[in-house]
């Protein structure tokens, strides 16, 4: 070999280790530079938006993408305490990583008002509301340098609660009107043979979302009557009207038709037309719990003989470009596959799709 051609070689080997050792160099700065997105709190350059959801076509939980790892705690309405049941189990068990904490609020009572508080001050990833998004509350999280969506998921009915043994076939919707703002206050004002002072229970219309709905829709917006007998949750309120014969109270259908205690009314918007939300025939309460009475489902999803109270559920995510909003997106995108639908059937409530 001449000299000339080791010098050559030389130089060329030379040029190769350097490159080598530069490209090493590259690599290695960008990457230690690069946060990780489930553990940064803030974004930065290099990171990207959490691609949006698509509609759902999914059939099942299987088939949902983008569900992050890690803990993530929601809360808000109590009205989904039944699709709780049914679906958070299921999806633990497909997506164990994906860890969902029920969280109430240290004080005062949990609700869709207490759920988007406490998500817009950072307490919780996601809320579960029962009526959709005011705009104070667009407002406060903007300020809060975020912004929020409500993604609807299902239908629900509100139902009306009195005692088993009230004589009475049903109420119109400016009946329910009358007793709410104090205008009737005795049951033989709506043909009953009894001479039985109406009680009128309610939750505070500062923690539920299903108060306010049936404030806005039903009331007219007109108050509260001064005689009502506030209660702190569903469950306090209808051990109260099975021991009180002229009590009323309202709530989501799920949570009243299938009690053993109190007797779910029939309401229309006409006094000739009034729609069960029970499923006809009506299961006598001696026959309870062997045998329930269950949702009428299909008077309200129904364009004909529809049932006349009824809203949508909505997923509250907070859109943020974090792990907070990949997490909302994802559980809204669960419920809306077709296995997320049927669950919230069988929990009583009405598909949204």
């Amino acid at each position: 070999m001449t000299k000339k051609n080791e010098t050559v070689i030389l130089v060329s080997s030379l040029a190769m280790t350097l490159a080598l050792v530069g490209g090493v160099y590259f690599w290695v700065s960008q990457t230690t530079s690069v946060p990780n997105i489930l553990h940064s709190g803030n974004k930065t350059d290099n990171q990207t938006d959490i691609e949006k959801p698509n509609p759902s076509d999914s059939s099942t939980f299987a088939k949902v993408s983008n569900v992050p790892s890690g803990l993530f705690r929601y809360g808000g309405s109590t009205t989904w305490a039944p699709i709780r049941a049914e679906v958070d189990s299921i999806i633990k068990a497909v997506y164990p990583q994906f860890g969902l904490i029920y969280t109430a609020p240290v004080t005062g009572t949990p609700g869709t008002d207490t759920g988007i508080r406490m998500l817009i001050d950072n307490q919780l990833v996601f809320s579960q509301a029962s009526r959709s998004l005011q705009a104070e509350e667009y407002q406060q999280a903007q300020q809060k340098g975020f912004t929020l969506k409500e993604i609807p998921v299902a239908v629900d009915g509100i139902a009306v609660a009195v005692h088993p043994n009230l004589d009475i076939p049903g109420l119109t919707l400016a009946q329910l009107r009358d007793i709410y703002t104090g205008k009737l206050t005795n049951w033989n004002q709506l043909g009953s043979k009894k001479n039985l002072p109406i009680v009128a229970y309610s939750r505070s219309i500062e923690d539920g979302g299903t108060v306010e709905f049936f404030v806005k829709n039903v009331l007219g917006k007109e108050k509260l009557t001064k005689n009502i007998q506030f209660t702190s949750d569903t469950t306090e309120a209808l051990r109260n009207i099975s021991k009180k014969s002229g009590g009323i109270y309202y709530a989501s259908a799920p949570e009243i038709v299938g009690q053993c205690g109190v007797k779910p009314l029939p309401v229309g918007r006409k006094p000739d037309k009034l729609i069960p939300p029970y499923q006809e025939p009506f299961v006598p309460l001696s026959e309870c719990p062997k045998k329930r009475n269950q949702v009428n489902i299909q008077a309200f999803q129904s364009q004909e003989n529809q049932y006349p109270i009824t809203r949508q559920l909505f997923v509250i995510i907070k859109q943020n470009a974090q792990t907070e909003q990949q997490a909302g997106e994802a559980y809204a995108n669960l419920l809306l596959t077709n296995q997320g639908q049927e669950l919230i059937t069988k929990a009583g409530f009405v598909r949204i799709k």
